[in-house]
């Protein structure tokens, strides 16, 4: 029934926000330039890699020595009103269309993540990662990397298709508050290091 709800509602909007995707993708190849998708592999379902495709939201700035500047000195301020409306995500649901996600799941990581989890930690990736989540709306970039794992494993151990629907409904009302975008004092979120802390990423 998620596959399916996941299929059909993905292939709808698609075909619904077409228009409105398409000046969203004009508009970032004005203001921030080409390409206007970011694409990054990560891990799905039993840890199994595929790409991920968003929408930029940053420019490619190097410093002297080739290095990429900063997240938040590349952010620009039309990329900040991206990620305040989630738009980022849209190319996403393409994502969920292939099967590669579902609307509701675990975010999907990096891959060099995987080697970091503890047993516990692993168990979000029994599920399809999604879009959004039971993290995403209990606190998104603004908590602990333990706090949003304990929450991804207890969506696998208790996951339902009504509180998908609960959790898409709270999105939605998330997006409106623009809550959790970022950790504070970063552009986004602190890099996972298993149980060493984190950098800037």
């Amino acid at each position: 029934m998620k596959r399916l709800f996941d299929f059909i509602v993905s292939f709808l909007t698609l075909i619904i926000l077409s228009p409105f995707i398409g000046i969203t993708a004009l508009l970032i190849h004005l203001k921030i330039g080409s390409p206007v998708l970011f694409k990054q592999e990560r891990p799905g379902l039993k840890g199994k890699s595929f790409f991920v495709y968003k929408f930029r939201s940053m420019t490619d700035e190097r410093d002297e020595h080739g290095e990429l500047l900063p997240d938040d000195v590349r952010l620009t301020s039309f990329g900040k009103v991206i990620r305040k409306l989630s738009l980022d995500e849209l190319p996403q649901l393409w994502n969920v269309l292939k099967g590669d996600m579902s609307f509701v799941g675990p975010r999907p990581l990096l891959v060099e993540y995987l080697p970091l989890y503890n047993e516990r930690q692993a168990r979000r990736h029994d599920v399809r990662p999604g879009i959004t989540g039971w993290a995403q709306v209990n606190g998104r970039n603004a908590i602990s990397w333990e706090e949003k794992f304990e929450l991804d494993v207890w969506y696998v151990e208790n996951h339902s298709f009504w509180l998908d629907i609960k959790i898409l409904f709270m999105t939605v009302m998330k997006v409106f508050k623009s809550e959790g975008i970022s950790q504070n004092g970063q552009a986004t979120m602190t890099k996972f290091e298993g149980n060493r802390g984190g950098k800037d990423i």
